[in-house]
């Protein structure tokens, strides 16, 4: 009997001892990487954002947009690999956002740009007292996470000071990329002058403003060296209190200190008002939902934490820690009259979706599985119950290797091609039936002429769907990153499924 290459492929492995352990193997392999492989809602996609703050005191909009930001964008314009400049001009300042092509390495485009600007900064006017502030942002940076801090009984100003307290614990956590703050009112010191006590002590205003200016810093004024070891050495302190403001010297008058408090009146406390945040219940909220003595129609001072992750990390693990080191900090430096309510946890819907999506996967599988075994008894039933579990448990390892997340795009690549997957096992296992039923072999000769016979056709018709669906990945844009993991899973799947449609 005379066998092509499938059926080559099968004769290896039809009666070996090692095809249930490749098969055992398979499985054991797709649920590690299914575990280990980050959830997210949307696939990662790479696009350098990078903003450039030049401060320019002094000027109004329209000269900040023609001494500063019209030089800026001609510069950031020949850098190779951006894509779009956005810019906008206000009084003191300019702020230029330079955007590069989807996929440019982060890293190395933020060195280019600054490479750039430090070589041009002779193009820029003489009135920049520093230099421009460069901050970088990715998809990364939007929040996987919003905690609300709300109180009855607190006002803004010291809703701020816990959260920000408890920020600072969030941001120790691993794979914890950035936490901010809205709302509430941020401490401020707030120095009114007195203008007869000024003339009394002679003491200028921009003596004082340069006396706070000073004292408000910590340097490095030297080293030196003992037992092998360097030491340095720092001076100065931070102002971290009211008294250490009030007793800042600002000037001496008649061979006596002259201190802040002499001349001016220090009020410590919250800053002016700028917006208002307030928390409340809608019509369509849950009674459980409602602490008690609490009513819907009531609106409640409210800050809020948002918590970015780190690029890769799992949104749902980042979250989960997030949550369980407030419970933590409850009644220790959460006061416990303050609620704090999650009014955004993309980790648990990306749990939720990615659950639903794999549940959809299996009862897909049941479905087949039950129509081939009405058609082709329970054995084939069985064989295409197992070819597609170990064909999905492949696809997941491989992208737990390629470096992409369980994502909407990548389960759904499953779905798409769950119908395809099992076509090959169907098409094999359906002519096995028919050589058996015919009885005119031995049944390992039989499943053997049965592949042949039908092995090389599957091959081919396998490698032109995949030749249809592969080219997605050259989509350019925004989308080619954002779908590429879908053409890239249903090949590998379909390629896997031939292989275990062969030797299983």
């Amino acid at each position: 009997m005379k066998i092509g290459i499938a059926g080559r492929v099968a004769k290896s492995f039809i009666d070996s001892k090692i095809t249930p352990l490749l098969i055992i193997a398979s499985l054991l392999i797709g649920i590690l990487a299914a575990k280990l492989t980050p959830r997210e809602e949307e696939p990662q996609i790479v696009v350098p954002l990078v903003d450039i703050f030049i401060p320019y005191p002094g000027h109004t909009p329209e000269e900040v947009e023609e001494r500063v930001t019209r030089p800026l964008e001609e510069v950031i314009s020949n850098i190779e690999g951006v894509e779009y400049i956005y810019s906008m001009s206000r009084s003191d300042f300019a702020i230029v956002t330079a955007r590069y092509y989807v996929g440019s390495n982060m890293e190395e485009s933020l060195v280019k740009l600054w490479s750039v600007l430090m070589k041009n900064m002779d193009h820029m006017p003489g009135g920049l007292h520093s230099p421009p502030l460069i901050k970088t942002k990715s998809i990364d940076d939007v929040p996987v996470l919003t905690l609300t801090l709300w109180s009855e009984n607190y006002d803004g100003y010291m809703l701020r000071r816990v959260a920000a307290e408890l920020g600072k614990e969030i941001k120790k956590i691993n794979n914890v990329s950035e936490v901010e703050l809205t709302g509430g009112l941020r401490r401020k010191m707030r120095i009114i002058l007195d203008p007869v006590q000024l003339q009394a002590y002679h003491i200028d205003p921009l003596q004082i403003a340069h006396q706070i200016q000073m004292a408000n810093q910590n340097l490095t004024v030297g080293s030196f060296q003992n037992s092998n070891q360097e030491y340095i050495v720092e001076a100065g302190d931070f102002l971290t209190s009211l008294r250490d403001v009030e007793n800042l010297v600002v000037g001496v008058n008649g061979n006596n200190p002259v201190y802040l408090q002499d001349v001016a009146q220090i009020l410590d406390g919250p800053e002016e008002i700028g917006n208002y945040v307030f928390y409340g219940f809608g019509a369509g909220t849950q009674n459980e939902d409602v602490p008690p003595k609490i009513h819907t129609s009531q609106e409640f001072p409210a800050v809020t934490i948002s918590v970015a992750k780190r690029k890769g990390a799992d949104a749902m693990q980042v979250a989960h820690k997030v949550m369980k080191k407030v419970e933590a900090l409850k009644g220790r430096l959460i006061p416990g009259d303050i609620h704090i309510t999650e009014t955004r946890n993309y980790g648990e819907t990306a749990t939720e979706k990615v659950n639903t999506l794999l549940e959809h996967l299996l009862g897909a599988i049941i479905a087949v599985t039950l129509i081939v075994g009405l058609f082709l008894g329970w054995r084939g039933g069985l064989v295409v119950f197992a070819s597609v579990p170990v064909t999905f448990a492949l696809t997941l390892f491989t992208y737990y290797l390629f470096g992409y997340t369980l994502n909407r795009v990548t389960l759904f690549a499953l779905i798409f091609v769950t119908g395809i997957v099992v076509d090959d096992s169907i098409i094999i296992a359906e002519n096995i039936h028919r050589h058996f039923s015919l009885r005119r072999l031995p049944k390992l000769q039989a499943a053997l002429a049965a592949i042949s016979e039908v092995g090389n056709p599957t091959i081919l018709a396998t490698l032109t769907v995949i030749a249809s669906v592969l080219p997605m990945v050259f989509v350019s844009g925004l989308m080619g990153p954002y779908m590429s993991p879908m053409p890239i899973g249903a090949s590998l799947a379909m390629l896997f499924s031939l292989l275990v449609a062969l030797i299983a």
